[in-house]
């Protein structure tokens, strides 16, 4: 069994995607998480797989940084994907717990690879999921802000307005979103 570990996966269709496409090309897929796939090491050579994946905007990822930095975006992704966000713990007691490591190195590493702090992606990925939130018009703002975990509406409103330049009520009148996929938040 041979673990791959592959950038830019954000959702269940990517890993239907590489799985289908993987198929296709004869590769023996034993099991597909995000960021993750195990194939048989027989099935097919490396290069192809890569070219395979990479033509789909995914990529191959081989150094423990990167690993380490995509296991993170997985973690706080697949957060943001269950709503409502229920957190028990802090954020960097969370992550560190997940990953099996100490907080500070992965912060750091995180930051350099990422030029941005793992606390910042976090709060874009929150961000980008509000819009998608007043976008389905299904929940008010004070709802929102629950489920994203938000102290209080005016702490969302006020993030929201220093990082999009919009309040959440205009940003809700917008004729066209300027929502980013979720590998592009970086």
């Amino acid at each position: 069994m041979t673990t791959l570990h592959i950038k830019n996966m954000v959702c269940d269709r990517c890993k239907k995607v590489i799985k289908d496409e993987l198929t296709t090309l004869g590769v023996e897929v034993h099991s597909i998480e995000l960021g993750v796939l195990e194939i048989d090491p027989k099935s097919v050579d490396l290069e192809s797989i890569a070219g395979t994946i990479e033509a789909h905007g995914f990529e191959l990822i081989e150094s423990k940084e990167e690993i380490i930095v995509e296991r993170i975006k997985v973690f706080l992704i697949s957060m943001i994907d269950q709503l409502p966000i229920q957190r028990k713990n802090k954020l960097s007691t969370m992550i560190s717990d997940e990953l099996g490591r100490d907080y500070s190195s992965l912060s750091k590493v995180f930051s350099q690879r990422e030029l941005i702090t793992i606390e910042k992606y976090f709060l874009r990925l929150k961000l980008e999921k509000v819009k998608e939130l007043i976008q389905d018009g299904s929940h008010s703002f004070s709802q929102i802000a629950s489920i994203l975990d938000y102290s209080s509406i005016n702490h969302l409103s006020g993030q929201f307005k220093q990082e999009t330049g919009l309040s959440m009520s205009e940003y809700k009148t917008m004729i066209q979103s300027d929502r980013k996929p979720l590998d592009k938040i970086v």
